[in-house]
């Protein structure tokens, strides 16, 4: 017995890091498939210390398996996800396309796991975005303390967010500018290398990116949507790992010290914010941890209830693929799985 799971755009960051967790973390797994599209197939990825090579998408037998961790786009899962789920295998889509659908929960199982119930309205599940993934996971314990009215967030989001290729654009526009060679934008709209852009995602009638939208919308979908939240979504040259200066009014009064001791014993978060030089985290030490980190907790004295933090997460995987692989668990403890329970 075990769980039977294809994971399909494997060969892609999130999809690497879905099959390195899942061997890591010794779920109840008998079969793990790499699922790509026609021209990845052949690719070989690596899943523990086996080696597998990744099927057609377009010719795989879903019917044969009980999960797909899907990670391929919004376009192709809009596409695949229904057929999928209508073979009888249930999909956990990293991708933005069914997020805001009200037939789909949207879950981070340290946040809202009561929600998971509700996969059976259409077979999927939905990831959140990588940055409101870690965002939630800090806001839940001080919002079930002392009920958050607003949040003011600015996020400081790595190239990996954006694919492999925004890495690379990264890596050589940097060496470009090092041994004077031409510079070269493909990925990002402006240079990224010692630089910052105040641009992700397409921008909407209002002037916000769609970026920006969506941690709006998933936050008040998966937290509470009474909340107020504003943001501005900030790309930076960082290779791996969000960060997050976030503000945060509470309708109670919440010092720093309580606060502080409220998020050391909350799920998925640990707290280092100690008032001294280096004594918090940043992208680069959170790399490969699974926790979502948080430091810089102060009161701010400019608003009734105010608080401030600084959040940190690798958002390869608390942002996507350990979100997803965490649902799975959640699944498999309330025994939602029927080929497996049957």
């Amino acid at each position: 017995m075990g769980l039977r799971i294809a994971v399909v755009g494997a060969t892609g960051n999130v999809g690497r890091e879905m099959l390195e967790i899942l061997s890591e973390r010794m779920l109840e797994v008998r079969e793990v498939a790499a699922v790509a599209s026609r021209n990845s197939l052949g690719a070989e990825v690596s899943f523990g210390d086996k080696i597998l090579k990744c099927q057609d998408l377009a010719n795989f037998n879903f019917a044969n398996y009980d999960l797909c961790l899907m990670s391929a786009g919004g376009a192709v899962s809009r596409e695949w996800s229904p057929k999928i789920a209508a073979a009888g295998c249930v999909v956990i889509d990293n991708s933005s396309a069914w997020r805001m659908d009200p037939r789909v929960p949207l879950v981070v199982p340290e946040v809202n796991p009561d929600a998971v119930a509700g996969f059976e309205a259409m077979g999927i599940i939905a990831n959140p975005n990588c940055c409101t993934a870690q965002l939630v996971v800090a806001l839940k314990p001080l919002h079930d303390r002392a009920r958050i009215k607003r949040v003011v967030v600015a996020t400081y989001q790595s190239v990996s967010g954006a694919g492999k290729a925004a890495m690379d654009e990264l890596w050589t526009q940097t060496r470009a500018l090092f041994v004077n060679d031409a510079l070269v934008k493909e990925e990002f709209t402006k240079q990224i290398a010692f630089n910052v852009i105040p641009h992700i995602d397409d921008f909407m009638e209002d002037g916000t990116t769609k970026e920006e939208w969506k941690m709006v919308a998933e936050t008040k979908k998966i937290l509470d949507a009474k909340i107020k939240l504003t943001v501005t979504c900030v790309r930076v040259p960082v290779f791996v790992g969000h960060s997050e200066a976030v503000n945060i009014e509470f309708e109670q009064p919440l010092s720093a010290e309580e606060a502080r001791e409220i998020l050391r014993e909350a799920p998925g978060v640990l707290v280092i914010d100690k008032h001294e030089d280096g004594g918090y985290i940043t992208p680069v030490e959170c790399v490969g941890d699974f926790a979502t980190y948080v430091s810089r907790i102060r009161e701010d004295s400019t608003v009734e209830n105010g608080l401030s933090l600084w959040v940190v997460s690798d958002n390869l995987r608390k942002g996507a693929a350990l979100n997803a692989v965490q649902i799975v668990e959640l699944m498999l403890n309330r025994g939602l799985f029927k080929r497996l329970a049957a």
